[in-house]
């Protein structure tokens, strides 16, 4: 039996526009804002990066993080841009609304493989397949990330973090850790693997209970954990506790605890307004749009 029955929950984005961000996700690929939480100064586990500044997080997807994958944009203030490296492969969805949303705002989209590429104002790649959106399986289908030696990361996430294959071939590998649940795809790439400075980080939750295990089988097979098992507070909500891994590739992974987890991805009903609030008052914002007019 698996000692690690973990659940895919988001992906991180770092951005540098949260307005443009706020207008693709919501307008484009018709997302919903779950919640939206500001944070004075840098996270202990470098949930924002390598950066000792505010910033704010973002929640947003077709759904409630209990039952959808969906994608936190990591705003740090002041920050206008980031260079981007070749490590994100991309997020294939099942949307013709988003085609049809894109169409009708006249958002750039080209043809790859029978699908729609569109890129975020911050160079991220969605894949959309032209089918109706589901309205009860998530219309997230898998997320990409490139790796540079298949074999090397096969025994790291199925091997050793217990993921399950969905399908492999030459230069790709499918994984999950239940088929209802986003699948996280493994591209092989040629060239050396630069995670620049717009590197992002996956995140799956487990049992409390199964994080000291996580923490053990890492050790034990040499791998490398970035942040040990840590005590992470959101002002006013739940605290919980992470281990944050990087693969043969130097991805990151987030393992965060389910029972704390569960209470602190807890919708808000508020949250679009929120968003829009610090948006609408943020100097840094007011700058970017006065010189891009």
């Amino acid at each position: 039996m698996s000692l690690i029955t973990g659940r895919a929950l988001h992906y991180v984005f770092k951005i540098g526009n949260r307005a443009k961000n706020s207008f693709f996700f919501r307008n484009i690929l018709g997302m919903k804002v779950l919640r939206h939480e500001e944070f004075k100064e840098g996270c202990e586990a470098q949930c924002n990066g390598p950066y000792d500044n505010r910033w704010s997080k973002t929640m947003i997807g077709y759904g409630p993080e209990s039952t959808h994958f969906v994608f936190e944009l990591t705003y740090n203030y002041g920050v206008t841009s980031y260079e981007m490296g070749n490590d994100f492969a991309g997020v294939v969805l099942k949307s013709q609304e988003s085609i049809d949303r894109a169409l009708a705002n006249n958002y750039p989209m080209t043809d790859v493989d029978g699908k729609k590429l569109l890129l975020s104002p911050d160079g991220y790649k969605f894949y959309i397949i032209p089918e109706p959106q589901p309205t009860v399986e998530d219309p997230v289908v898998n997320v990409g990330l490139h790796v540079t030696n298949l074999a090397e990361s096969k025994k790291y996430w199925h091997e050793i973090l217990l993921m399950n294959i969905v399908s492999e071939d030459e230069t790709s590998l499918l994984l999950n850790y239940s088929n209802m649940q986003a699948a996280l795809n493994l591209k092989q790439i040629s060239e050396p693997l630069d995670r620049a400075k717009a590197y992002g980080r996956i995140a799956f939750s487990v049992p409390k209970a199964q994080q000291p295990y996580i923490n053990d089988v890492i050790t034990q097979n040499n791998g490398k954990i970035l942040t040990p098992l840590i005590e992470l507070d959101t002002p006013g909500k739940e605290t919980v506790r992470v281990i944050i891994l990087a693969d043969p590739d130097g991805h990151e992974i987030c393992f965060v605890d389910d029972e704390g987890f569960t209470k602190l991805s807890a919708v808000e009903d508020d949250a679009d307004k929120n968003l829009d609030k610090y948006i609408s008052k943020d100097p840094f914002q007011k700058e970017l749009d006065a010189a891009e007019e």
